[in-house]
């Protein structure tokens, strides 16, 4: 049955589908999530959601860097964010995403 026909299908890729997965209880195998994580998650998510933000281009930033690391090489993303007026990839984020593994 494709996702369409099927209304216990997950969509599993793209930004939002960890969020709909963990606003629903349920893992992308159909089991539901624990009470424990949930709660914990949304006690940490919600510390998170009344930090005060150092703005708007910080947090693009941070993001790139992080999910970044995870698809692109040092130098192609440190170029990347040079190319778009961010700051270069500093010594501790070149340490954490990409050193010894």
């Amino acid at each position: 049955m494709s996702p369409e026909t099927n209304p216990q299908a997950q969509q599993t890729t793209g930004a939002d589908a960890i969020d709909n997965a963990i606003s629903k209880g349920v893992d992308f195998d159909g089991s539901p999530i624990p009470t424990a994580k949930l709660e914990l998650y949304q006690k940490v998510m919600g510390l998170e959601a009344g930090r005060q933000r150092s703005g708007v281009s910080n947090t693009m930033r941070s993001r790139i860097v992080r999910i970044g690391a995870k698809h692109i090489s040092q130098e192609e993303l440190n170029q990347m964010l040079t190319e778009a007026a961010f700051a270069p990839l500093k010594e501790k984020e070149i340490a954490f995403y990409y050193g010894d593994k």
